[in-house]
């Protein structure tokens, strides 16, 4: 059976679920994550609910066939069924790992009590986090074991290009595709992410277990600037 990180780790290459109109419903990689991912004309559910139930409420949608993963109601009934919350639907983007060194100095973040490092633990898991002057860089791996990246620009240091440095930046601390999550309405970390080499693959809407509660902002990259 397809997992979801067989299915993410395809995305990552440019292979895509088939643009059929369905929906493909699939087992949460763990409990903190529940939610949707939407791809061109295909939506993949990841939860631990009975299938047959995803279906049959998509069925009864009174909207586009190609949307209904995504629609408010199919959400709210998915989030009343599993008692999560969820924030907003963001933007799927990654990136390839770059050779060398980061073009940027960085600091690792040694503080396990490090505010960012505690913001984080509550999304993802293997947490490292580096400082710059001005900005802080997070990885972790989220959704289906996923490596993702975050970062946040000091109020006084943006519009200097530093988020996009330091998401390109990450690009040299890893080895494998680095995943982002972006509110579309977040134009500036929209333009900070696909200046640095990071392409939009989908949407998600990502359902948090009732103890990942988390404060300020829909995903930690809502801090990037320009």
């Amino acid at each position: 059976m397809e997992t979801l990180r067989d299915i993410l780790d395809a995305a990552a290459r440019g292979v895509f679920p088939p643009a059929d109109g369905g929906t493909t419903v699939v087992p949460q990689a763990c409990h903190r994550d529940a939610g949707v991912l939407s791809f061109t004309a295909h939506s993949v559910v990841f939860t631990d609910e009975d299938p047959e139930w995803v279906h049959a409420t998509l069925r009864g949608l009174d909207c586009d066939p190609l949307a209904a993963t995504m629609n408010p109601r199919f959400l709210t009934a998915l989030l009343d069924r599993t008692g999560r919350r969820s924030e907003t639907i963001d933007v799927m983007l990654v990136a390839d790992p770059l050779p060398g060194g980061p073009p940027l100095a960085l600091r690792e973040i040694e503080d396990v009590n490090h505010p960012r490092i505690a913001y984080a633990r509550r999304r993802r898991d293997g947490i490292r986090a580096w400082t710059a002057e001005g900005g802080v860089l997070v990885t972790g791996r989220g959704v289906g074991g996923r490596l993702e990246v975050s970062v946040e620009v000091d109020e006084d240091a943006r519009h200097r290009g530093l988020g996009r440095a330091l998401v390109t930046a990450a690009r040299h601390l890893v080895t494998e595709p680095l995943w982002a999550q972006v509110s579309p309405g977040n134009a500036r970390s929209m333009r900070a992410f696909q200046a640095a080499g990071y392409r939009p693959v989908g949407a998600e809407a990502v359902l948090l277990a009732p103890a990942a509660r988390v404060v300020g902002g829909s995903a930690e990259d809502a801090g990037v600037a320009e």
